[in-house]
């Protein structure tokens, strides 16, 4: 499968990338299935760079914070207005319960039931897969300020984890190991940011998958602007025993 980091901004839309969002593509079926991984503020705009987002097979929510899901609003306007109808089906999207009650609240409307033929929601339940042409998609609970899910991922006989929002918890062990690359929350800086529960640091991160174990590549994402990057790389690269990388917004990689 290929990862394409739409967005990977820590918190909010940085001067260089959109919030989180990752386009997750694979062939199966004699075609191309893409689905969406979080669709935070900005990322539908750098979304239509890699593909018509008509188009998407579904897309998934780690959890209810604006820089995860917001620009569902657009992906709604872009479904539902776009001239002669987008000839597709409902999109089929999950996440956490009371997603579409929160994006409707979101756009202005008072009720759920003004957002039909648009979305079709479903409920994320954890460690309950969801398959989805050649994907199988586990989600799994994972420690933040709200209800919040990591996304295990496998095709093809290779497997993604992405962490979404998360500080270290027993559950980031199953969601990694063994993973070919592992996409990791690094928004907090060690010495700086010291409330805990809420997001890893560089050193956490790469303390989480050197838990797992079987972790083939480590890559930082989630990292806010006035974060400097290089400063998250050497933290993760003081634990982690082998390259840390850094996700590029537009780059894409083969898992």
């Amino acid at each position: 499968m290929e990862v394409t980091i739409v967005g990977c901004s820590g918190s909010f839309a940085g001067p260089d990338s959109p919030a989180s969002c990752y386009l997750l593509r694979a062939e199966s079926e004699g075609r191309t299935w893409s689905i969406v991984l979080d669709l935070g503020n900005g990322a539908l705009g750098n979304l239509q760079r890699h593909l018509d987002p008509l188009t998407v097979d579904a897309v998934l929510i780690s959890h209810l914070h604006v820089d995860h899901f917001i620009d569902l609003c657009g992906l709604y306007v872009m479904v539902k207005y776009v001239p002669g109808g987008s000839g597709r089906k409902e999109v089929p999207t999950y996440g956490p319960e009371g997603l579409g009650e929160h994006l409707a609240h979101a756009y202005g409307n008072e009720a759920i039931e003004d957002v039909p033929g648009v979305f079709e929601f479903r409920t994320i339940r954890g460690l309950e897969p969801i398959v989805l042409g050649p994907f199988t998609i586990t989600p799994v609970g994972v420690k933040h300020t709200i209800e919040s899910y990591g996304f295990r991922v496998e095709a093809g006989g290779r497997t993604l984890a992405y962490t979404g929002d998360t500080d270290l918890c027993d559950a980031l062990t199953p969601l990694m190991t063994g993973a070919d690359l592992v996409l990791a929350d690094a928004a907090f800086v060690d010495g700086r940011d010291h409330t805990r529960g809420i997001h890893l640091s560089g050193s956490r991160a790469a303390e989480a998958a050197v838990r797992a174990g079987g972790v083939q590549r480590l890559m930082l994402t989630h990292i806010p602007s006035w974060n400097d990057p290089d400063v998250c790389c050497a933290q993760a690269a003081a634990v982690w025993p082998g390259e840390v990388e850094v996700a590029k917004p537009g780059a894409t990689y083969v898992v």
